[in-house]
Parts: C-alpha cells; sequence; structure tokens
C-alpha cells in the first residue's frame, strides 16, 4: 500500500468509538503516528491500544472540545509527546435533536460549543504546528444540505458554521501551506445502529435513499476518504466538502 501519510503525526477528536476511531484505524493503517483525544480516556486508550496491537504509534489524550483551556493546551501537549503535528481531524461533537421550538437555548449552545466554536479552536491552537505543510479535515453533514423532518435543525446549523469555518481557513491559511477540507459523512455507528433497532422500517426507508445501498464503514470508507485528503495526492485541494455518502447527496 502507498503510504502518503507515513510517520506524519495525526490528532483525532472523538477517537474511541465510531467514526473518529474508523478515521483513526485507517490512518494508521496507512503509517500515520495517532494522537488520539476524548472526554472519556478509557474509550480512547482503547483505540489506541488496538492502534498499538497492529504496530502503529498511538497515544490518548483527554480533552473536552467544549472546555477552552484544554483545548488551547491539547495541541502543545500532542507535539511535546511526538516532536510535531501534521494532521488534525476535528470529528468530536455532542449531538441534541429537536424541533425548532422545542429545542433549549442551553442545548443549542451545547452544540454550537462542541462544534463549530470547538472546531474554530482546535485549528486556531494548531495552526502553529501545521504550518508549512499541514492538513486540516473538518467533520460537516449531509444535514446540513438537506432538510430533515426529525429534528436535527440545530445540529444541521452547527455543521454548515463548520463547513464555512473550512472554507474561510482553507483561504486565510493557504500561504501558510495548510490544506483545510471537510467531509459529509455517512456512516455506521452506535447512535446509528440504536436507531436502526428501535425503528427499523425508518432505517430500511432511509437506507432506501442511498445508491449504494450501504451505510458507510467507519474506517474503510470514511477514515479512507480522510486519509486521502491528508495526504500529497491531494496536495490541491483545499476549501472542499466532499460527501463520502454512498451517492446519497445525489438524491437530494
Amino acid at each position: 500500500m502507498d503510504m502518503p501519510i507515513k510517520d506524519k503525526v495525526a490528532l483525532v477528536t472523538g477517537a474511541g468509538q465510531g467514526v473518529g476511531q474508523g478515521i483513526a484505524f485507517a490512518l494508521a493503517e496507512r503509517g500515520a503516528r495517532l494522537a488520539l483525544a476524548g472526554r472519556t480516556y478509557e474509550k480512547v486508550e482503547q483505540t489506541a491500544k488496538e492502534i498499538r496491537e497492529r504496530g502503529c504509534d498511538a497515544q490518548a489524550f483527554t480533552c473536552d472540545v467544549t472546555d477552552e483551556y484544554e483545548v488551547a493546551t491539547l495541541a502543545d501537549k500532542v507535539v511535546d509527546q511526538f516532536g510535531s503535528l501534521s494532521i488534525l481531524v476535528n470529528n468530536a461533537q455532542t449531538v441534541i435533536n429537536g424541533r425548532l421550538l422545542d429545542i433549549t437555548d442551553d442545548d443549542y449552545a451545547m452544540v454550537m460549543d462542541s462544534g463549530p466554536l470547538a472546531t474554530l479552536r482546535l485549528m486556531r491552537a494548531c495552526h502553529p504546528h501545521l504550518s508549512g505543510g499541514g492538513a486540516i479535515v473538518n467533520l460537516g453533514s449531509a444535514a446540513g444540505v438537506r432538510w430533515d423532518p426529525s429534528g436535527y435543525g440545530v445540529y444541521a446549523a452547527s455543521k454548515e458554521a463548520i463547513r464555512a469555518l473550512t472554507r474561510t481557513a482553507a483561504c486565510e491559511w493557504a500561504d501558510d501551506g495548510i490544506r483545510v477540507n471537510a467531509i459529509l459523512p455517512l456512516s455506521t455507528s452506535p447512535g446509528l445502529a440504536t436507531w436502526a433497532e428501535k425503528r427499523p422500517e425508518e432505517a430500511e426507508a432511509y437506507l432506501s435513499t442511498v445508491p449504494l445501498h450501504r451505510f458507510g464503514d467507519p474506517e474503510r470508507d470514511i477514515g479512507a476518504a480522510v486519509a486521502f485528503l491528508c495526504g500529497d495526492e491531494a496536495g490541491y485541494i483545499t476549501g472542499h466538502s466532499l460527501p463520502v455518502d454512498g451517492g446519497q447527496v445525489l438524491m437530494r
């Protein structure tokens, strides 16, 4: 396997499960050294342990992305541990669903604090270390480009804000040698599995809107796309939002 990100240090937030874990596995498979961050140390340490068992370098870090101090100091901790930082993947975010008339101000603030505000803070904290050839991949969502009757409006708004920050950073930091892109994934996850189990008819109807007739695999599909955007083959791609959704975007 060609390994364009071999030995590059990658920081992945929300790496204890689901998409974040899959991204971490995919980056490790391609030779990256992994700094894995999450609120629950035991979860990210389990991911790190599995990566180390594959013969790759990985360390776990505790970080609540809504905590300004923890975010501000995370990049320096990673660099102290690994000696450098080349890749940032902003994956962690709290999801709170609800119709606009039902969502509370505190709910709204939590989604925004854990999403676009945390993304901005992490990008700024990592900027000095990424200058000269680094790459950032932020996690957007298809919820931001389609209407969903199940109450994803506030979450969608946060993801569109992240896409706006992605485009802005791509323009402002191009001269610093930093590429910034976003992906819009449709992936299996613990939350999706719970939903599908509780509402199988809804899940089947939703899956029928995906031309490839399956949900993405966190490592094989989502992680591989992130790894591509972080590598040299994507060296002329920045400011882009890439749907990784089995073609579902075509149905919107």
